[in-house]
């Protein structure tokens, strides 16, 4: 099982993560709530890490394209 997780610069969230044996995103939103989004592949989680704007890419690609909830 590889999980990570890495600090971004967005106004929204403060960190990305992942769980490769769930194939989770987790994203960290800056109050402190995490999100998930199920089925998510690796090299778009890293990809979504390194993104000039996250947040754009969140909603563009992720929000209505993986199933969500909330783990925290």
């Amino acid at each position: 099982m590889t999980q990570w997780e890495r600090p971004v610069f967005s106004e929204m969230a403060q960190a990305v993560g992942y769980d490769d044996e769930t194939q989770d995103l987790i994203v960290t939103w800056k109050n402190g709530r995490k999100s998930a989004y199920s089925g998510v592949p690796e090299e778009v989680a890293l990809e979504l890490s390194n993104a000039p704007s996250v947040g754009s890419m969140i909603n563009n690609e992720i929000k209505n394209q993986y199933p969500h909830r909330y783990v925290a």
